[in-house]
């Protein structure tokens, strides 16, 4: 999907911008995002590096993990981005921020198997217990979930 996407933090110092197809979105339910965010999962979409930048104030960084580095504001602390260096040339923006995050509708969950247990949630959407790329293809394993815990 070929649009133009702007976003900000809750005080509105760190912007961004897009300008291109975003790739994917998806749920993620791994702890290092729960924790990052303090919610009970996150929404992310994925966007060529190439076609993004920040336009406001530029955000804190956060090495989480080794090859990681998360972006957030520095005055109200709003977490911004995602970037690991085995997803080369793409960001992964956290979708709240988007100045119209109901432009974009996830398409998938990953790290499916670490959901909280008291998450119950009803969308169709596919399950995975990894990351899964851009390509359609996993980055460790491509294992769907049984919908049916949820229901």
């Amino acid at each position: 999907m070929m649009t133009k996407l702007t976003a900000r933090c809750l005080c509105g110092d760190v912007t961004w911008q897009a300008d291109g197809p975003v790739s994917w979105a998806c749920h993620c339910h791994c702890e290092s995002c729960r924790r990052a965010t303090a919610a009970p999962m996150t929404t992310f979409i994925g966007v060529r590096l190439s076609d993004f930048q920040w336009t406001g104030a530029p955000p804190g960084t956060y090495t989480s993990s080794p090859g990681v580095t998360r972006s957030f504001c520095g005055t109200c602390g709003t977490p911004m981005a995602f970037q690991a260096s085995r997803f080369e040339g793409e960001i992964h923006a956290y979708a709240a921020t988007l100045d119209d995050p109901g432009r974009i509708a996830p398409e998938f969950h990953v790290h499916y198997d670490e959901k909280l247990p008291w998450l119950h949630l009803s969308d169709a959407l596919p399950r995975y217990t990894a990351n899964k790329t851009a390509a359609g293809n996993t980055a460790t394993d491509n294992t769907t979930v049984s919908k049916t815990e949820d229901q």
